[in-house]
C-alpha cells in the first residue's frame, strides 16, 4: 500500500488527542456533507423549475416550425407539401395562419393574434390538452378557443351566439385606411377557453384556418407558418436539412429551444448563477477543511519529525496529509450526496413541500446534476487538500 495513503488513512479514521482539533475536522466534514447535500438539492429543484416552467411553452410549441424569411407569409406549392407528406422524418404537420387583429365582443375591445389552424394543429402539439372550458374547435366551422385572459377582459361566455367575437382586420392595400370598406370582418363562437400563462392567456385566439385565410386575404396555400412534429428517434438535423432542401433555404427553421429562445438564455443564466452562488457555499466550507488539515499538521509535528529522520521525503509527508484532505472530501461528498438523492425521491414520491395545496414543489432527479456535484466537491476539495499539504516544509520538521 501507499505509504502516505496508509498514514492517511489512519489519521482520518483515528481521533486526535486533541478536542479541539476534532471538533474542527468534525466541523470541516460536516460543511462538506452539507455543501454536497444542498448543491444536489438546488440543482434537483432548479431542473424540476426549469421542467415545469418550459412544460407550458411545450404544450403550445411544435417540434420544429418554419416561417416566411421574408415578409409575413409564403405560399406552399403542391410540390413542397407532397415532399413534406412522403417525409420520413415528420409524423405530421400543420399549416398556420397568424397575424395581430382587432377583437370586438359586447362594445368591448381586444387586440391579439388570430391563430387559424388546420385539422391536424392537435397531433402536432398538445395545445388541445390544455383546455379547462369547453372542446377544441371543428374543422370548417366559426368556432374559436380563447385565451383566460381575453376571456376576462371582454367578459365572453361560451356558446353565446346573441353576442359573438367579431374579429376586424385590415385589407392588404397601401396607404391609409380611411372607411370600413378597408376593413374585413369575421364572426366567431367561443367554444373552448384555455389557460397556460398570462402572456398567451392575452395572445391568442385560435380559429379554423379558413376563416383566418379570407379574414386576411390569404390564398387557400399561403400561411405564415408550418409546425411539425418529428417521428420518434427522428433526427432533428437531418430534419432541418431536409426543410432547407425542400425549401431551398427560402424559410426559417426553428426547433423548440430557438422558439423559446430567451425563456432558455434566462433559464440557463439563472442555472449558472445559482451554480456559482453554491460553489462559492463550498468554498467557504472548505476553508474549515484548509483549517483542520494545518491544525492536524502542527499536531503531529513531532510525529512527522520521526518519519522525517527516518528518512520519509518531505513530499510524502505533504502526500500524507493531501490524502486525508481528499479522503474527507470523498467521503463527506458522498454522504452529502446520498442524503441529497434521498431528499428529492422523498419529495417526489410523498410531496414534502407543497407550493400550494395541489401543486407539489417541482424537483427532477437527473444523472447530470449527480456528476456536477461531484466533480465540483472533489475538484474543489483536492485543492484544498493540496493547499493545506504544503504548509508541511523541512524547516518545519527539521
Amino acid at each position: 500500500m501507499n505509504f502516505p495513503f496508509y498514514i492517511a488513512k489512519r489519521y482520518a479514521l483515528s481521533f486526535s488527542k486533541s478536542t479541539a482539533i476534532n471538533i474542527i475536522t468534525l466541523i470541516a466534514s460536516l460543511g462538506i456533507i452539507v455543501s454536497a447535500m444542498a448543491l444536489f438539492v438546488v440543482m434537483s429543484v432548479f431542473s424540476g423549475l426549469k421542467e415545469f416552467s418550459l412544460s407550458f411553452s411545450n404544450s403550445t410549441d411544435p417540434d420544429i416550425k418554419i416561417e416566411a424569411s421574408k415578409g409575413k407569409s409564403f405560399v406552399l406549392s403542391d410540390e413542397q407539401n407532397n415532399q413534406l407528406k412522403k417525409s420520413t422524418n415528420f409524423s405530421t404537420f400543420s399549416k398556420v395562419v397568424e397575424e395581430r387583429v382587432f377583437f370586438l365582443y359586447d362594445e368591448k375591445e381586444q387586440v391579439a393574434y388570430i391563430k387559424g389552424v388546420d385539422s391536424l394543429y392537435s397531433d402536432v402539439t398538445t395545445f388541445n390538452e390544455q383546455l379547462y372550458a369547453g372542446s377544441w374547435i371543428e374543422p370548417e366551422t366559426n368556432q374559436a378557443i380563447i385565451g383566460a385572459g381575453i376571456m376576462r377582459k371582454l367578459s365572453i361566455g361560451l356558446l353565446d351566439f346573441n353576442n359573438r367575437l367579431e374579429v376586424i382586420a385590415p385589407k392588404p392595400k397601401k396607404g391609409q385606411l380611411s372607411s370600413e370598406d378597408d376593413f374585413k370582418r369575421a364572426s366567431l363562437i367561443p367554444v373552448g377557453i384555455y389557460s397556460l400563462n398570462d402572456e398567451i392567456d392575452n395572445k391568442f385566439v385560435y380559429c379554423d384556418i379558413e376563416i383566418a385565410q379570407e379574414l386576411l386575404g390569404f390564398k387557400p396555400n399561403q400561411v405564415t407558418n408550418i409546425e411539425f412534429k418529428l417521428k420518434p428517434n427522428s433526427s432533428e438535423e437531418k430534419a432541418i436539412a431536409e426543410l432547407n432542401s425542400i425549401f431551398k433555404d427560402k424559410v426559417l427553421i426553428k426547433n423548440r429551444a430557438q422558439l423559446n429562445d430567451s425563456l432558455y438564455k434566462m433559464l440557463n443564466t439563472e442555472n449558472i448563477a445559482v451554480y456559482l452562488i453554491f460553489t462559492l457555499v463550498i468554498i467557504i466550507a472548505l476553508f474549515n477543511l484548509i483549517g483542520a488539515l494545518i491544525m492536524m499538521i502542527i499536531d503531529k509535528k513531532s510525529n512527522l519529525k520521526t518519519l522525517y529522520n527516518l528518512g520519509v521525503e518531505v513530499k510524502q509527508l505533504r502526500g500524507i496529509f493531501f490524502f486525508q484532505g481528499s479522503l474527507l472530501t470523498f467521503f463527506g461528498g458522498l454522504i452529502g450526496l446520498i442524503l441529497g438523492i434521498i431528499i428529492i425521491i422523498m419529495q417526489q414520491q410523498f410531496n414534502l413541500v407543497m407550493v400550494n395545496e395541489t401543486l407539489p414543489y417541482p424537483v427532477v432527479f437527473e444523472v447530470k446534476n449527480i456528476i456536477i456535484v461531484i466533480a465540483t466537491i472533489y475538484l474543489l476539495g483536492i485543492i484544498a487538500s493540496w493547499i493545506a499539504s504544503n504548509t508541511v516544509s523541512k524547516k518545519l520538521v527539521e
